[in-house]
């Protein structure tokens, strides 16, 4: 699978951090990277990988995951691929940063609880894990402090409230620091109060 990837920040093989930038539904990388002016990753490789038909999978993250593949599969893979691709490059998982609105905040959160380990951070807007309900057997390792930022709005037409609330549950059991928030409605956004404490708990090292 070759997924288009989209790169901007400091380069790959100079930079020590990289952060990976995961976009939503209909959008697509530069969209994301976009936002990046607005968080404090100056010293940061940015990597936006681009989803075939701007799309990662094609039904609701809440359906049957079967429903979602082959896309779901592949997806998940392509974030992996791109984690390999930053560790060629000498940077640890542990400055390895992730990001993501939406449809890319579901993806870098399956990901990540699916391989947890020590990284750098995980800023998710608007984004639960991915399934008809929260397969506890999917996931495996450990996230060591991690910090974790998740913020969405009561109520949210495509995320609902609970399947947020039981995503903080499994990933702080699975050794994150998840700080969640809830914006009553805020809508299918992403607002400057969520930007800042992204900032303040995820790119303030």
């Amino acid at each position: 699978m070759n997924t288009e990837i989209i790169t901007d920040g400091v380069p790959l093989h100079e930079a020590k951090k990289a952060l990976i930038m995961i976009h939503g539904r209909g959008a697509g990388a530069h969209d994301i990277l976009s936002l990046a002016k607005h968080l404090n990753v100056k010293d940061f490789a940015l990597v936006a990988p681009q989803a075939e038909n701007r799309t990662w999978y094609p039904y609701s993250f809440l359906a049957p995951i079967t429903q979602n593949e082959p896309s779901f599969s592949n997806s998940i893979e392509a974030i992996h691929q791109v984690v390999v691709a930053i560790q060629q490059n000498g940077i640890e998982k542990e400055n390895i940063y992730f990001l993501g609105f939406s449809q890319g905040a579901c993806l870098a959160l399956e990901f990540t609880t699916r391989n947890a380990s020590k990284y750098g951070g995980i800023v998710a807007f608007t984004g639960g894990l991915i399934g008809d309900k929260v397969y506890e057997e999917h996931y495996h390792g450990n996230f060591e402090n991690t910090p974790v930022f998740i913020g969405t709005s009561d109520p949210d037409f495509h995320v609902p409230v609970e399947r947020v609330n039981d995503t903080e549950t499994l990933m702080s059991k699975m050794g994150a620091s998840v700080t969640k928030k809830i914006y009553p409605n805020m809508g299918h956004t992403i607002s400057q109060d969520e930007i800042n404490l992204a900032n303040e708990f995820i790119f303030n090292k």
